[in-house]
């Protein structure tokens, strides 16, 4: 499923028009971003977990030209499904 499929969803669920239903969906995924942004994590009872993790800085290689590189660490975006969604899918 694709973004504009999942706003005809959300439209044909709630019976808001499919412009109501993408700004919905676009204010849920900016406050998301924004929550994880912020370190903050985004809890949906039922759903799951937005949260961020950092991952260390390790040395890789060049696949091409097999020469070490560094790269860096960084955060990451993380989704832990909570049991409701885990238990509907199986």
């Amino acid at each position: 499923m694709n973004k504009n499929e999942l706003i005809a969803s959300i439209a044909a669920e709630t019976g808001l028009t499919k412009t109501d239903s993408a700004k919905a969906l676009d204010a849920f995924i900016n406050s998301v971003a924004a929550a994880l942004k912020n370190g903050d994590e985004v809890r949906l009872v039922g759903f799951g977990t937005f949260g961020v993790s950092k991952r260390a800085a390790t040395t890789g290689r060049n696949p091409r030209t097999g020469e070490t590189i560094n790269i860096p660490a960084r955060k990451v975006a993380k989704f832990k499904p909570g049991k409701a969604l885990q238990d509907s899918v199986n």
